[in-house]
């Protein structure tokens, strides 16, 4: 490789680097606005101290700096988000991942390595973030079973989505930003599957890490997790009015257990006037009767799940005869949340029939909760107090306006969307569909993902509003920073001068070697800053020291995507170990013990196995 002499432009591309990685690193300002301030760094810089071309115009003018903004890497990665919420919404993730969770008989180890290992195979197509959402109550329903520490599952959790990340083109947006920065630079782009054979050994030897080796190195926390957790398993009284078409219908139940209602426990059964009390040992179901069940939030949500007419606790015997128009809280989008009864409230004193809530305010109820006492009583019956809770269900506006309401007092954290299961057929064939045109090369992936996340919005699956919110700000423009920064660290020649010294640095060592050494710098690099930097920055670098080692550049470019990927050791480098940070109650030093020799045993294994299949 000939001599590059450093210059100023290089050197100030450098400094702010550094400085974007500091301030990354530190999180004392948002991502965000570390992120435009690079952008605009860059955009007042290069105005005043151009890189003069062949033709002499400024090789970096705005609007090559700004052209992340239209890279279809960072299209892909939004359009991904998109359908990945569309999946989340429609609940087949958490149907799938509550099947997994039914799975393997009274055996510990068997759901755990079906549950990592389906988190593995889906974060190979889907953004790792909404994956990790979707198994964190998987995870702590696996500790609760089988009494392990939920603090040993939550960070397998992150390692086995990110692991699952590695095997395909749009796993993870570490590879789509690689595979820009190749095209960026005239090199030959990858295919889909093209690194999925390292990335399965690599993920493949991870799994079994992260199954048996990282949890006996995590910490026991069971007394700081039922802190977290502590309200959890909030008990609300509900009532089930039975339809003629009712599956529980002409069902007796057995030892007081009613089938179909495992984590209901059902407090009395009302027939006409004729109260039925524990034990139920010569109920059968009729039409008409109304079982009172004591249940938490999550077990109501499941039920709505399955059948949206399941709970209409204030309806006269269940039925309805007002039209769709008058029945809000059956039509469009639905909404949970709760709400506690003001302590001057008109309600105090008064059950939810003579309220008429539902009219008032176009929700209905569907639980009642006092503290102090668990009912036997129809909840349509229950004299409201001041600081009872209420769980209710109604459209996302008309909860809204819950907040202006003087004699309730809405609980905002605990607004949450309802899955909206009638357009989970749609959701997961447009996701079915998008993936497989983008991995047999029908279409490119940034058509292929953009054209299922139009098509989530035009099937009804989310709407504008909530396509829009699965558009995290963050995201979007750490990758346009860094992607600025990649172009001017090789347009300034940067690239081409780290390179070099590290190609003095190894001098005369094999291209084996080489690669090996350079994995280990990236691997260490992303846990440190955003693995989307070190993405981007890093390979430039790479295609440079191929070329100048005399190889193709393809191995060098695969192992910026495993090592820029290994983020294990830091909750700072990858936003799903943030995720399950909270869960676990870890600390920073928790990622450290089970996240360095994950680490090094990718390091090791890539080492082996690299050379040999890229023939170095």
């Amino acid at each position: 490789m000939a001599a590059i002499e450093p210059t100023f432009q290089m050197w100030v591309v450098f400094t702010v680097i550094v400085g974007a990685l500091a301030l990354y690193a530190r999180e004392r300002v948002p991502m965000e606005v570390t992120s435009v301030g690079v952008i605009c760094v860059l955009l007042l810089f290069f105005h005043f101290f151009p890189v003069a071309g062949e033709d002499g115009a400024n090789r970096l003018e705005a609007r090559r700096i700004l052209l992340g903004f239209a890279n279809p890497a960072l299209i892909s990665v939004v359009a991904l988000l998109i359908m990945g919420q569309g999946m989340v919404r429609t609940g087949v993730l958490d149907r799938g991942a509550r099947l997994i969770l039914g799975l393997g008989g009274g055996g510990a180890w068997l759901p755990l390595v079906l549950s990592l290992t389906a988190v593995l195979v889906v974060s190979a197509f889907l953004n790792n973030i909404p994956v990790v959402i979707i198994f964190i109550p998987i995870m702590q329903a696996l500790a609760a079973r089988f009494g392990q520490s939920v603090s040993r599952l939550m960070i397998p959790l992150s390692y086995a989505a990110v692991l699952g990340g590695m095997t395909t083109l749009i796993g993870s947006s570490t590879n789509l930003l690689v595979n820009s920065a190749l095209i960026e630079m005239a090199q030959p782009p990858f295919s889909f599957f093209q690194f999925s054979v390292p990335g399965l050994v690599l993920a493949g030897t991870g799994l079994v890490y992260v199954v048996f080796v990282a949890p006996r190195l995590l910490p026991v926390r069971e007394s700081l997790a039922d802190v977290l957790l502590e309200g959890r398993g909030k008990q609300f009284i509900a009532q089930i009015t039975l339809a003629a078409d009712s599956e529980l219908v002409g069902k007796g139940a057995p030892g007081g257990i009613f089938p179909g209602l495992a984590d209901m426990t059902v407090r009395m059964v009302q027939r006409g006037e004729q109260p039925i009390l524990p034990p139920f040992e010569n109920y059968t179901a009729r039409p008409g009767d109304v079982l009172v069940v004591a249940a938490t939030r999550q077990a109501l949500t499941e039920a709505l799940g399955k059948d949206r007419g399941l709970l209409f606790p204030d309806l006269q015997d269940g039925r309805v005869s007002e039209t769709d128009d008058e029945r809000p809280w059956e039509a469009g989008d639905q909404m949970l949340a709760e709400v506690m009864v003001a302590p001057a409230s008109r309600f105090i004193g008064q059950t939810l029939r003579q309220i008429g809530f539902r009219y008032r305010t176009k929700c209905i109820v569907l639980g009642v909760q006092r503290r102090s006492r668990m009912f036997r009583t129809r909840m349509t019956e229950i004299r409201l107090q001041a600081g009872d809770e209420l769980l209710i269900q109604g459209r996302p506006d008309d909860v809204g306006r819950l907040k202006a309401d003087r004699d309730v007092v809405l609980i905002e954290w605990s607004a949450q969307e309802l899955p909206a299961l009638d357009h989970a057929p749609s959701a997961s064939l447009i996701f079915l569909v998008a993936i497989s045109m983008a991995a047999m090369g029908v279409l490119p992936v940034v058509v292929a993902a953009l054209g299922g996340a139009v098509a989530m919005v035009a099937m009804g699956v989310l709407n504008v509003r909530q396509a829009s919110r699965a558009i995290e700000p963050n995201i979007v423009t750490t990758i346009v920073a860094a992607l600025a920064l990649g172009i001017s660290l090789q347009e300034t020649g940067g690239a081409g001068y780290l390179a070099l010294i590290l190609s003095d640095a190894l001098h005369g060592a094999a291209p084996a070697v080489v690669l090996s050494f350079f994995f280990l710098l990236v691997a260490g690099l992303s846990n440190l800053i955003s693995t989307k930097a070190c993405a981007v920055l890093f390979t430039p670098i790479a295609v440079d020291l191929a070329l100048a080692l005399g190889v193709a550049p393809e191995s060098f470019a695969v192992a910026v995507v495993f090592a820029a990927n290994c983020s294990f050791a830091s909750p700072i480098g990858y936003q799903t170990n943030l995720l399950v940070m909270g869960p676990g109650h870890y600390r920073f030093t928790d990622f450290c013990r089970a996240g360095v020799p994950l680490i090094f045993l990718m390091w090791i294994v890539f080492s082996l196995f690299a050379p040999w299949y890229y023939g170095l």
